[in-house]
C-alpha cells in the first residue's frame, strides 16, 4: 500500500480493522466525484458515501451522506445537537481535513471533526468513502468507519 498510502489508509490500518483499497483513474473533468467512483469502480451508489464539511453554530462538523443524496443542513444541525448548520466554504474544508476537494476522507483528518454518519450506511456490510485522494477509495464496514470517526448516526438526507 504505500504508494497508495495517506492519512485515512494510514489510520485504518494502524487501527487493524479490515479494510480495502480501490484505485482508478481520476477525471478532472467529472462533476460528481462521487458519482465518478461510482461508475470508474462499478459499484452501487446507495454505498458509496461523500464526505462534506459543514457548520453547526460556527463549529465545523464532517458529515458522511450517500453519494446521490443531498445533506439535509437542518437534520444535522439537529444531530449534531445544533440550531443553525451550513456547509463550509471549500478552502476551509480543505484547511481543517488537510485533504483536497473530491480526495475529503472522514478518516486521518488533520484536525478531528464531529462527524455524523447518515443512518442508510447501517444497512449495508461495507460502504465506501474517500480514502483521501480523488481516484482512491476505502471499503470498509460502517460499524468501523463510525468507530474510527466516533461518528453518531443519524438521518441526515
Amino acid at each position: 500500500m504505500s504508494g497508495r498510502a495517506t492519512p485515512a489508509t494510514q489510520m485504518a490500518q494502524k487501527a487493524g480493522i479490515q479494510f480495502r483499497i480501490h484505485e482508478y483513474e481520476h477525471d478532472p473533468t467529472a462533476e460528481s466525484y462521487g458519482l465518478e467512483a461510482v461508475q470508474a469502480l462499478g459499484l452501487d451508489a446507495e454505498r458509496v458515501f461523500k464526505t462534506l464539511v459543514a457548520t453547526v453554530d460556527g463549529k465545523r462538523v464532517c458529515a458522511i451522506v450517500p453519494v446521490e443524496q443531498r445533506l439535509n443542513l437542518k437534520s444535522l444541525a439537529a444531530a449534531a445537537g445544533g440550531k443553525k448548520a451550513d456547509l463550509a466554504d471549500p478552502a476551509d474544508a480543505q484547511r481543517a481535513t488537510g485533504y483536497v476537494v473530491g480526495g475529503i476522507s472522514p478518516l486521518g483528518q488533520k484536525t478531528r471533526l464531529r462527524t455524523v454518519l447518515d443512518a442508510s450506511a447501517l444497512a449495508h456490510e461495507t460502504v465506501f468513502v474517500s480514502a483521501g485522494r480523488r481516484g482512491l477509495e476505502i471499503e470498509l464496514s460502517p460499524q468501523d468507519l463510525a468507530k474510527l470517526t466516533g461518528a453518531t448516526a443519524a438521518d441526515i438526507t
